[in-house]
């Protein structure tokens, strides 16, 4: 179960090392050299207040939920109604001025003339008619050639069932919808077999190389797999009223390969609008591929630029070394000389010991400033927003997560207290405790429900990582911080013995329990900041 621990720098992309500076696959360098965004799992990232996800926990319900209908006939159907109460008058007046008694031929011209005014009215409302259904006709050719020469994959999804359950929620009182779907994955997994995909445009074909829209209509779930991180923050964005939405989403091909996506949607100001959404997708396979390999070719270079620079540091140290090492061995070979003397020289041997004793001094004192030089840098402890540090931890093994088939769910408080720590230290706390989750459920049928959440507790902030593995046995449980003791095969027993060393080092505690068969929860507290 165990496993060791992952430097920050690193993680497994298909079991090989890749390097994930960028902490995100999306992330760029501007010409300031700061770091931009392009796109990220996350919904927004425009700054590091943002990465915590708007809760609305006010009580108040979307602006959708009280939206005035919106349909795109709706002024048309306005004309179509006028034009058929005109219609009616026209008949009924045509009708009731042929029925009117009049004085000899005179009544009679005055009864058509009106006929002939009534037939003009019809005739008007029957150009008008016609002209509405041009227009229709021609909006809906238009809407058709956006829709299937845009260039670009859209999907007409139907949202009805989701909105309609948030709503609920809302109205039962339940505002923080993130934390509840956290609670409950299997609630959320049900709304993603609700969510129905209406129409995809050809390009959409092509890209997901199907045989045709009919690959596609249907529940989502059959296209977004458990292990997609995006659907809840689909329903937090509902609850919250958001108008655009926008995240990466890795989707399902009917061929069964898997195709990383970015994906934008604007999302409706009224009920009714919720049938038909149009979501935009862009394919970023290839680009994220690309990416790895790049950064897989800098942490080629960086373990070899490491590898000279241990080789230099060890010939060094060796030189370093030697020198009062040989030193020592000459002064007590004298030494010993010295005192097998048929009458011992106790003053020369002294002094030989004297050397001795101070040969091993030099010696000792090269190893202690090897040892300074190497623990030279400072830790850099500042503020931390723990929200922004565990969804980099989580963008940082989400591949991983991925291959085991891992379904990652995250909440955290939304006054959560910074923590006064070590970036570096705590996210590779935190990607080390989530890797151990996943390979604990190797072998457990899904789904696999990996959590991670944070919550403020009295003085401190606690993280809690819950995964549905076997559980640990109590004779272990005890022993599982102990440096070199795994329980994974091929495990090196090193990374909790460091996790916890890290987390002491904060002023923290990190501990675990665990239940046989139904899984283990590992917690870490850390003392909040300005408290």
């Amino acid at each position: 179960m165990l496993s060791g621990l992952v430097p920050l720098g690193l993680t497994a992309g298909g079991r090989g090392e890749v390097c994930a500076g960028d902490k995100d696959w999306g992330a760029r360098t501007g010409a300031d050299g700061i770091m931009k965004q392009a796109f990220s799992l996350w919904p927004s990232q425009q700054s590091p207040e943002a990465l915590r996800v708007p809760r609305n926990v006010n009580g108040k319900l979307p602006p959708w939920a009280s939206g005035m209908p919106t349909t795109a006939l709706r002024g048309s159907r306005h004309y179509f109604q006028a034009a058929a109460l005109v219609l009616a008058a026209a008949f009924a007046g045509g009708t009731s001025i042929l029925a009117l008694p009049g004085p000899g031929g005179a009544g009679a011209s005055w009864r058509w003339l009106a006929l002939a005014l009534a037939g003009l009215a019809l005739l008007a409302v029957f150009m008008l008619v016609l002209r509405l259904l041009d227009r229709l006709q021609r909006g809906e050719a238009r809407a058709y050639a956006i829709f299937e020469r845009a260039g670009v994959s859209l999907w007409e999804e139907d949202w009805t069932a989701a909105s309609q359950a948030v709503l609920a929620l809302k109205q039962q009182g339940i505002h923080d919808i993130q934390a509840h779907f956290t609670a409950h994955p299997e609630q959320a997994r049900t709304l993603r077999r609700k969510v129905i995909i209406r129409n995809v445009n050809a390009f959409t074909v092509q890209m997901m190389g199907a045989r045709g829209p009919e690959d596609f209509i249907g529940p989502l779930d059959r296209i977004l797999p458990d292990t997609d991180q995006t659907f809840v923050q689909w329903l937090v964005a509902l609850a919250n009223g958001e108008s655009v939405f926008r995240s990466e989403a890795h989707i399902t091909r009917p061929d069964g390969s898997v195709i990383d996506t970015i994906f934008m949607a604007e999302l409706p100001k009224s009920l009714d609008g919720f049938a038909h959404i149009v979501v935009t997708a862009i394919d970023i396979t290839d680009y994220k591929a690309a990416h790895a390999r790049l950064v897989a070719a800098e942490t080629e270079l960086a373990r070899a630029s490491r590898v000279i620079t241990v080789g230099t540091l060890t010939a060094s140290l060796a030189h370093e070394v030697n020198s009062p090492l040989a030193a020592i061995v000459v002064n007590a070979e004298a030494c010993l000389r010295w005192m097998h003397r048929p009458i011992p020289d106790l003053a020369e041997a002294e002094a030989a010991i004297a050397r001795v004793v101070n040969d091993a001094t030099r010696a000792r004192d090269v190893v202690a400033r090897t040892r300074a030089f190497l623990s030279n840098t400072p830790r850099q402890h500042r503020h931390l927003d723990l929200t922004e540090a565990a969804r980099d931890a989580i963008m940082i093994v989400e591949r991983e997560l991925r291959g085991h088939g891992v379904s990652m769910h995250f909440d955290a408080d939304s006054d959560l207290p910074k923590v006064v720590a070590d970036q570096i230290q705590i996210q590779q706390v935190l990607v080390n405790l989530l890797l151990n989750g996943a390979h604990a459920m190797a072998e457990t049928p899904a789904p696999r429900d990996l959590t991670l959440t944070l919550r403020h507790v009295g003085q401190d902030v606690q993280v809690a990582v819950r995964d549905r593995g076997v559980g640990i046995a109590p004779e272990q449980l005890a022993r599982i911080f102990q440096p070199f003791h795994s329980t994974r095969a091929g495990g090196m027993g090193m990374g909790l013995a460091i996790c916890r060393n890290c987390v002491e080092a904060h002023g923290g505690r990190l501990w675990a329990e665990s239940t046989l068969g139904e899984g283990s929860t590992f917690h870490v507290t850390l003392p909040a900041a300005g408290l």
